[in-house]
């Protein structure tokens, strides 16, 4: 226990060591400075909104691409749970009235 307190006081006063000696104009020449530079590196064809051209989702933006599609399979289920249960829901609202 006394050796791993000893060994991590060491490291931190030869890191205190260290980062003392440095001056202002040595440490701002290690530091990697990239910015924004490959942000404005595009690989291949500019992606455009779904309602520019809604016959190639290729070219979709993938934001636009995910909501075209989750949107899609909340119809397809909802369609299908309608259909296969034969819209319950009104006949349901019926019983309910006939009975008061």
């Amino acid at each position: 226990m006394a050796t791993l307190a000893a060994a991590a006081a060491r490291q931190a006063a030869s890191s205190l060591r260290l980062s003392t000696a440095r001056s202002a104009g040595q440490s701002s020449s290690i530091i990697q400075r990239r910015g924004l530079a490959g942000a404005a590196d595009h690989h291949g064809p500019p992606k455009v909104n779904c309602w520019s051209d809604p016959m190639s989702p290729s070219k979709w933006k993938d934001e636009h691409f995910v909501i075209v599609s989750l949107t899609g399979w909340g119809v397809l289920i909802f369609s299908g749970y309608k259909f296969f249960t034969g819209g319950k829901g009104k006949k349901d609202e019926k019983l309910v009235e006939a009975k008061h």
